[in-house]
């Protein structure tokens, strides 16, 4: 596989479905966003729209949503400059692997992604009802995404990991069906933060529980408020390393402000102080970054030219990989 530079791949997908959250942005997008900055590394970042219509049937709230996530990116500083922005359904080499790594992967390995059941939790089917195939094959999907460019790196939540796992065990049997070695392991980078949201569960959209990365102060202030602590009073020793406010707080704190919020807890800092104090982090921290995503959102125009122009890079890219797999399965 051709990897540009010799640069180590890093590759990021957002599936549009509104702005993202506190948990989406600590998970994948913050840790991704650090890696493009480095030097040796060559980020990859995606709107993964294909993806999105395995639960997502409106075309304009897909359009919507497509604007939301472009202009969320660019606002929280991914350098087009210097990284590889662009949409999934851009790249048709995408859906071409996607197909040709069906022929190598057996439906059980498939069967056992919990994908599917989290989805049936999500959204409170029976295990009964059936689910669309879209759903059933996402993780084939993903490993093409992630196995056409040659990927070394994927930042994902914890949640994320075996769909890696699944990608490795497909690079895994092409190269075994083919006597080949030109598909690359990926690895996860894994943020091995938990956040929660304000009912305590799994910051998802799916619960309704989320923090947008935009909202308001007011907004952000109701909604931290509404988190859930334990009954300890002032006074009372905390521990920070289980607690989701601190989980959240060290994202968007110095190393020396972290030990100052360290040294707060064990000393019994209220809740109320605690969540205060988070109220304010998140707003100095998105205040300027808000005031950006509405400028693109206000110049589709600069969000189109930015998509565009990293399509055609990433193609560079995917058309040349693709054709050495190609050659390799004998087409």
């Amino acid at each position: 596989m051709k990897n540009f530079n010799n640069k180590t791949v890093v590759l990021t997908g957002i599936t549009p479905s509104g702005i993202p959250h506190l948990g989406n942005f600590i998970g994948a997008i913050k840790p991704s966003i650090e890696l493009s900055k480095e030097n040796g590394f060559l980020s990859l970042f995606f709107i993964a729209d294909y993806h999105s219509l395995a639960k997502l049937q409106n075309p304009e709230l897909r359009r919507k949503y497509i604007n939301e996530i472009t202009a969320t990116c660019l606002a929280l500083g991914i350098d087009y400059n210097k990284v590889i922005f662009y949409k999934q359904s851009s790249i048709p080499e995408i859906l071409e692997l996607y197909w040709i790594l069906t022929t190598v992967t057996r439906k059980g390995i498939l069967n056992r992604s919990h994908q599917n059941k989290s989805f049936y939790d999500q959204v409170g089917l029976s295990s009964k009802k059936s689910i669309n195939m879209g759903i059933f094959n996402y993780p084939m999907l993903m490993a093409a995404d992630i196995i056409l460019f040659g990927t070394d790196k994927v930042p994902v939540g914890k949640d994320q990991i075996q769909h890696i796992e699944i990608a490795k065990n497909i690079v895994r049997s092409f190269n075994r069906t083919y006597n080949s070695s030109i598909l690359k392991l990926p690895f996860p980078v894994i943020n091995n933060e938990n956040i929660l949201g304000i009912d305590g569960r799994k910051m998802s959209k799916s619960y309704g529980n989320t923090i947008n990365l935009f909202s308001k102060k007011e907004d952000i202030k109701r909604l931290i408020f509404k988190m859930k602590t334990n009954s300890q009073k002032a006074n009372e020793p905390k521990d920070f390393e289980n607690c989701n406010l601190f989980n959240i707080l060290k994202n968007f704190s110095s190393p020396d402000e972290i030990e100052e919020i360290k040294k707060n807890y064990s000393k019994g800092q209220e809740w109320e102080k605690v969540k205060s104090l988070l109220v304010e982090k998140i707003e100095d921290y998105f205040k300027d970054k808000r005031e950006k995503y509405e400028f693109f959102m206000n110049n589709k125009h600069i969000m189109t030219r930015v998509l565009s122009e990293g399509s055609n890079n990433a193609r560079i890219i995917s058309k040349f990989n693709l054709e050495k797999i190609k050659n390799v399965i004998g087409i």
